[in-house]
């Protein structure tokens, strides 16, 4: 394999910490290089996300040398040739070149070997079997360049096969087209990515996570997601998230009032009404999220108050308080995009919602209990309608205001 033109390595590809791994690497002669991802982001001129190298050195050999020369490393996947290297706060992934055996739609059984061009066969889209050495040489064995310039995301060899490899890659055909495709997508991969959408079903929530939230960042997500809608991918993705149009909507609000929120993107596709809450359970439970995911994604799609972008202001201050400012902005936004609201009508409430500083309850438990109250349910109850007598008067009312507030209480 010949190295087709020369491409300055910049960013983390350039810093002394990838030098250093590089140089350890290259020792006593053998060849590394920058691999798949942070190779095209190069030539796209962005950040990348992840440093790949690779080597024909067995991983064994990698940690030796990582370790003589002072770098920390982690077998993260010796199994599978990759460990990784540490320096300050830069990770560098380091794989050994590798050709599969045997594959098993997720997973692979490989061999070590010194084919750069058997173990750039073995990767996804053409542009992601792009490879780059310290001194600038860009090997390019299938024509990634060229698809990457003209925004197409074609797959290596048959598009089925690598499917069927690991049927992660059909999601990465529409996270990749939407965000950097242009024009119609590939048809071969369109065709296989459909004929196989069915095997989505036995990917892990994880996984099917990862790639969901990615696409929703891109700026092209309704788009392509109403795509993965008329093929049929959907169906067996997230069956629940079909909502595609307020999505749109929600998404022309966002670029408008410079808003982002994948979960809010998310929560758009979800129905509305009685049944938002169950939809986000059920997608929160295929898709695996954290806790934290999992209450986000019902705070915004079955809110606990009634936000729209026609609230008074008594009322949108109680809603910031109940909610928090975060979730606030978010279901406004996705009840302007259901609404058809103008963006310069949102201006105004997105502004309270930045500007808001939460006011405390002024009282606590311990303070019904100095009341003589013992302990138990009716603690609870009395701060529940003290707190909202407080929020019905707009959060004014004071300590010892609050105090004579639960002493009234008490005294009926």
């Amino acid at each position: 394999m010949t190295s087709v033109r020369t491409l300055v390595p910049t960013g983390q590809l350039a810093s002394v910490a990838s030098r250093r791994v590089l140089q350890s690497l290259m020792r006593t002669g053998q060849e590394a290089r920058f691999v798949g991802g942070c190779v095209r982001d190069c030539l796209l001129e962005i950040q990348a996300a992840d440093i790949d190298i690779a080597t024909p050195l067995p991983p064994e050999e990698v940690m030796r040398r990582l370790k003589a020369d002072g770098i920390r490393v982690i077998p993260t996947g010796l199994k599978h040739g990759t460990v990784t290297a540490v320096i300050g706060n830069e990770t560098f992934e380091i794989t050994t070149l590798r050709q599969d055996v045997e594959t098993f739609g997720r997973s692979a059984r490989v061999a070590f070997t010194d084919d750069w061009l058997a173990d750039a066969a073995r990767r996804d889209f053409t542009f992601n079997a792009l490879s780059l050495t310290v001194d600038g040489e860009l090997y390019d064995p299938f024509g990634g360049v060229a698809d990457l310039t003209a925004g197409r995301v074609r797959f290596i060899g048959d598009a089925e096969a690598r499917i069927r490899e690991d049927v992660l890659r059909l999601l990465r055909f529409f996270r990749f087209y939407a965000r950097l495709g242009k024009g119609p997508p590939d048809k071969a991969a369109l065709s296989a990515c459909a004929r196989l959408a069915p095997l989505v079903t036995t990917l892990s929530g994880e996984r099917v996570r990862d790639e969901v939230l990615k696409l929703l960042a891109t700026d092209r997500a309704a788009e392509v997601w109403r795509l993965m809608v008329d093929q049929g991918i959907m169906e067996h993705v997230l069956p629940q998230a079909m909502a595609v149009d307020r999505l749109a909507a929600l998404d022309r609000l966002e670029w408008m009032v410079g808003e982002t929120e994948p979960l809010a993107r998310l929560a758009a596709l979800l129905p509305g009404g009685p049944l938002a809450h169950a939809a986000a359970a059920a997608v929160a439970d295929r898709l695996r999220f954290s806790n934290f995911q999992r209450d986000r994604l019902a705070a915004i799609a079955a809110p606990v108050v009634d936000v729209h972008p026609n609230l008074p202001l008594k009322s949108r201050r109680i809603a910031l308080h109940r909610l928090g400012p975060e979730i606030y902005r978010a279901v406004l936004l996705l009840a302007a995009a259901a609404m058809g609201t103008p963006a310069f009508e949102l201006f105004e409430p997105l502004a309270e919602a930045s500007a808001w500083r939460e006011t405390p309850f002024p009282l606590r438990g311990q303070d019904v209990l100095d009341k003589g109250v013992p302990a138990g349910p009716e603690v609870g109850r009395l701060m529940g309608e003290v707190e909202r007598w407080w929020i019905a008067h707009d959060f004014q009312p004071d300590r010892d205001a609050c105090l004579a507030e639960l002493g009234r209480r008490l005294a009926c």
